[in-house]
């Protein structure tokens, strides 16, 4: 538990003092995205087919923060800082240093309690390693949604 609030404090604290490119709205957005989209994988994964798990196995209230607190501001980060203007090689090395940056936060989670607080049944790290490259292009493509609807259309907003 010391690692998840801790984890929580320090991406949060990070996420809402540097962010200087996202508006709230579109923080918002991201976050309530982010536990949408979170909740959906982790019902199949965690819950129905028992992949991995925060502390317990099933449904547990020290779990709920994962779910809601934890990787929105991580998110957040990754969005603020993204090199969008940049050409495909900047972008590459950016996300392949966000996918470090996720995999060896998660071999940390995975450490014994009180610092550990996540636990795999079949799932393995290497399809984390793949999956994490999908789900940060698709919060690439529902950022740039976001900001194509805050775009006035024909002057009018």
């Amino acid at each position: 538990m010391i690692g998840l609030i801790l984890a929580i404090l320090i991406f949060n604290g990070i996420a809402w003092k540097v962010n200087k490119k996202l508006s709230r709205n579109q923080m918002v957005h991201i976050w309530f995205f982010t536990i949408a989209f979170q909740q959906t994988h982790d019902f199949i994964v965690e819950f129905k087919l028992g992949g991995y798990w925060y502390f317990n196995p099933g449904v547990d209230w020290a779990g709920l923060l994962a779910h809601t607190i934890l990787i929105a501001p991580v998110n957040i980060l990754f969005l603020n800082f993204f090199p969008f203007r940049n050409n495909f090689n900047k972008n590459f090395l950016y996300l392949s240093a966000w996918l470090a940056f996720i995999i060896i936060y998660e071999i940390i989670a995975a450490l014994p309690e009180p610092y550990g607080y996540f636990h795999y049944g079949w799932w393995k790290l290497q399809y984390s390693m793949v999956e994490d490259v999908i789900l940060l292009l698709i919060l690439l493509g529902f950022y740039k949604y976001i900001v194509s609807l805050e775009k006035p259309i024909g002057g009018i907003q």
